[in-house]
């Protein structure tokens, strides 16, 4: 006489599952091991519907997989760097001025941010003085509006990514 699994009884199964009209692929492969544990071994599986059932569940794989690319996708260009950095319009910004030829770090410069445009990818502030200055090359964000408390000061260590400077 076979013996069933208590596990396998109703009762004992976890109450907080919530039914779903779709089957995702860990579901479809459950079922597959299940049907292929519990066939008669005197009339296996047909392999005809063994390979169907393999090509469904990796259709249903792929499909899983571009879902997922495409929500990536579509996520990426909601955060596009123009939209990332337009709170910054009006925003007075301090930044490492470099000499163009030479690439040596000369003052620092101050200036209000006018807009914001985008460059292969990066965001790129447009000044009040006539500069564009990569976003990730900012020292210091002031509002003008705010009051301003004048001992803090804010340093970046290492080269400063500006217009017209690899």
């Amino acid at each position: 006489m076979a013996r069933i699994d208590p596990s396998y009884y109703l009762q004992n199964q976890p109450t907080s599952r919530q039914p779903s009209p779709e089957l995702g692929k860990d579901e479809f492969l459950q079922i597959l091991m299940t049907q292929l544990q519990n066939q008669d071994p005197t009339k296996p599986m047909d392999d005809r519907e063994f390979i169907s059932q393999m090509a469904t569940f990796s259709s249903l794989e792929q499909m899983t997989n571009m879902s997922q690319s495409i929500d990536t996708l579509v996520q990426s260009q909601m955060v596009s760097p123009v939209i990332k950095y337009s709170h910054m319009i009006g925003k007075d910004v301090s930044y490492q001025n470099y000499d163009e030829e030479t690439g040596k770090k000369l003052d620092i410069g101050s200036s209000k941010v006018i807009a914001v445009s985008q460059q292969e990818g990066w965001a790129v502030l447009e000044l009040e003085n006539g500069k564009k200055v990569y976003a990730d090359a900012i020292l210091e964000i002031r509002d003008p509006s705010a009051s301003v408390n004048e001992n803090t000061e804010s340093t970046v260590e290492g080269p400063v990514k500006t217009e017209g400077s690899e």
